[in-house]
């Protein structure tokens, strides 16, 4: 049985070794470990990105906080996994070892979405490559295991976070086990895991044995069999699958949102009010073995657990592997604005170990005069993990707080010139925004609060947003304040105020957002709004530009080969694009990462938004390459490397319409004699890309978070 009210992060009483105090930066050596007074660590944090000491990487924020507790915590990070003497040069740990592949799932640092291999890593020294394995939180944990066999292993961050349960796996193009088997560890823990980490940390420092330890929200780990005490509910009650002919509904709210409003979400994903205490039931899902044989069950199993990521109504889960079984506890309850505070004013060094020297860590150069103000996103996008991660319940900073962390900027960093280069998170514009019921948030069953629309119980108010924007960009020494975070824009829409601070005085000329797509069948398997609130963000974006006396342009990002996609879709998409003169360099092909909605699409070819069964909807897969280069192809209609496949997939849809030397063709007939001279033929100048060209800048936001990995064998 789980605890629904927390203990206060920061209320525990200090560990002994906080009479050392906090440490200048965390010790990545003996010789460290000995200036600081150490005879050993209690934690030892292994990580697959560079140390540095930044609230914005997870291997900073897990050892200040541990520190803060009043535990001794060494890092060792990137360190050779063909090589035991790496993994064992702070000794052996008092409590445990944290194991973490770093800030992004080890292997999309290793693979591009087309499973080539990547030339350079934005978290490591210079850029380097292949300075971590593929699939590094198993190889991390299995080399401390031969090194320790008896230590105790802790595994998180979000490579473990979305492989928590069976998952499909891209990457290896089938379904793969729990983590936890083979990284062999002896709990995972997932989601923003503060609370689990402090409380874990706490009670193995008190000898209690960790596998004694079963009730911290958002853990999990293997059991034999299911503890007498629990009620069990088959999963197939809740939504039975397959080839059947009659079920009754067992569907039932337990609190609705506002079903005056007419964007109600029109998904049946409600489930029956329940007799049983949901705090003592757990939910029993098809077993790895049975999802990776029927991909009915897969889909069954991701619309099942995607109803249980609400903190406030969410059961646990189990799944068989075998002889054994993986045990899900519910979601962490998010932090509350005073201990997210607490947790961003921890004594960072902001910046990376001293070690490194003067080397380039692109990761950090992108975020070091950036702020993140929240976590989490209500959006519910199909394709993107930070759902299943850091979940839906918008959790925000205070504006003392980040106000404060852009002042230390200002006064502690030499290399600051004025500009903080971002305020933002996963969505630039949530900040603050919640349920305006509590009651109701808690019930809510809804996979996102903004689709099909914003539901009339979502506050929108963007008030305390803009109020923060204009005390930060009033404070003395700041030059600028930039959004570089992606921005909801149907949410924008809603506050015109918003938009006309936004572009009056925080956008440098270009600002991203992400409409995914211009056609309502892939939009309306992303869960993502029509193109028309898109329109309607632009013409005040325009409006307030103009206003402002600046010229100011939208880079858009879409996504290619999604499922649910056509051809056709492809096409109209490449045609709108070319009516509203956007040229893109960048294209985003779709990944099926572990746990997304979307991947679970892939897959199965089913939809787990709507009941599943043997008529249930089918969906359009995109996955062989072929298809997918002519959908990543139509994106770049402009480039004439793709004409040619261009031409040969229009003749063959009918569409030669298209082709031709007219404003109103989509690619010419013509073909240049040297590659991107597209303009050999047309007896005009060099054409220049236009002001509306979408260009190749990185994104610290759902960009990075929703890239994954990739290994060439099990």
């Amino acid at each position: 049985m789980t605890d629904s009210q927390p203990k206060k992060l920061f209320s525990y009483r200090k560990f002994w070794a906080h009479r050392f105090g906090s440490a200048p930066e965390l010790p990545m050596t003996r010789a460290e470990m000995d200036e600081l007074g150490w005879d050993s660590c209690d934690i030892i944090i292994v990580t697959g990105d560079a140390y540095i000491d930044h609230p914005s990487f997870g291997m900073a924020v897990t050892g200040r906080l541990l520190e803060s507790q009043g535990f001794r915590v060494g890092i060792i990070a990137q360190p050779d996994w063909n090589d035991l003497s790496s993994l064992t040069a702070l000794g052996k740990p008092n409590l445990f070892f944290g194991v973490t592949a770093g800030n992004m799932d080890s292997l999309v640092n290793n693979y591009t979405a087309d499973r080539k291999i990547r030339n350079d890593d934005a978290y490591t020294p210079h850029a380097i490559a292949g300075k971590r394995p593929d699939r590094a939180v198993i190889v991390y944990s299995q080399k401390l295991r031969e090194a320790f066999d008896n230590s105790t292993i802790v595994i998180g961050g979000i490579e473990a976070s979305l492989r928590r349960i069976a998952h499909f796996d891209y990457w290896s193009d089938k379904i793969r086990h729990s983590i936890l088997f083979d990284a062999q560890a002896d709990m995972l823990l997932y989601g923003n895991a503060e609370r689990a980490l402090v409380d874990l940390a706490h009670r193995l420092a008190g000898n209690e044995d960790i596998k004694q330890i079963t009730d911290i929200r958002g853990t999990s780990f293997l059991l034999d069999e299911i503890p007498a005490a629990w009620s069990v509910i088959n999963s197939t009650q809740l939504d039975t699958p397959g080839e059947i002919e009659k079920v009754v509904s067992p569907y039932e709210e337990i609190v609705e949102c506002d079903k005056s409003s007419s964007s109600e979400v029109k998904v049946d994903f409600k489930l029956k009010k329940q007799i049983l205490d949901r705090t003592n039931t757990v939910i029993k899902i098809p077993s790895y073995e049975q999802v990776s044989s029927s991909k009915p069950l897969y889909a069954h199993t991701s619309r099942v657990f995607h109803l249980e990521t609400n903190p406030g109504n969410a059961r646990a889960l189990v799944q068989a592997h075998g002889k054994q079984l993986v045990w899900l506890n519910p979601p962490p309850v998010p932090l509350e604005t005073d201990e997210l505070d607490q947790v961003f004013e921890l004594p960072y060094a902001r910046q990376p170990h001293s070690s490194y020297g003067d080397a380039r860590i692109p990761a950090w150069e992108m975020i070091r005069h950036s702020i993140n103000i929240m976590r989490g996103c209500f959006g519910g996008c199909t394709f993107c993990s930070i759902t299943e991660h850091e979940g839906r319940i918008i959790q925000s900073r205070s504006e003392g707080s980040i106000i404060r962390e852009i002042e230390t900027i200002r006064d502690t960093d030499p290399h600051f010139k004025g500009h903080i280069s971002d305020v933002g998170g996963p969505t630039a514009n949530m900040y603050r925004m919640q349920c305006k019921s509590k009651e109701i948030e808690q019930s809510c069953r809804r996979l996102s609060c903004v689709y099909p629309g914003i539901c009339k119980n979502m506050n929108t108010d963007h008030g305390p947003l803009i109020k923060l924007y204009q005390h930060a960009r009033q404070l003395k020494g700041i030059k600028r304040i930039h959004v570089a975070s992606g921005l909801r824009y149907d949410l924008a829409v809603e506050s015109p105020e918003y938009i006309k601070e936004l572009v009056a005085h925080h956008v440098g000329g270009y600002l991203k957002i992400a409409p995914e797509h211009s056609e309502q069948g892939p939009l309306s398997k992303m869960m993502k709004p029509g193109i028309g609130s898109y329109d309607k963000f632009k013409k005040l974006f325009d409006k307030f530009s103009k206003e402002a006396g600046k010229e100011q342009y939208l880079i858009p990002y879409f996504i290619s080969a999604h499922p649910g996609t056509t051809d056709t879709d492809m096409m109209n998409l490449a045609i709108w694009l070319k009516q509203n003169n956007f040229r893109l360099d960048q294209v985003q092909a779709f990944i099926p990462t572990p746990l997304a909605i979307a991947s679970a699409m892939y897959h199965t070819g089913k939809n787990p938004l709507k009941k599943v069964n043997h008529r249930s909807e089918k969906v359009r897969v995109i996955n062989k390459p072929e298809q997918r280069t002519l959908h990543k192809a139509f994106l770049r209609y402009h480039d004439p490397e793709n004409w040619p496949l261009l031409r040969d997939a229009l003749k063959n849809m009918g569409r030669s319409d298209l082709i031709g030397n007219g404003k109103n063709h989509l690619i010419p007939a013509w073909q240049p004699t040297k590659p991107n001279d597209d303009n050999k033929h047309s007896g005009q100048k060099k054409r220049q890309y236009s002001k509306n060209t979408a260009f190749n800048k990185k994104s610290r936001t759902s960009e990075q978070k929703r890239r994954h990995s990739f290994q060439k064998k099990n």
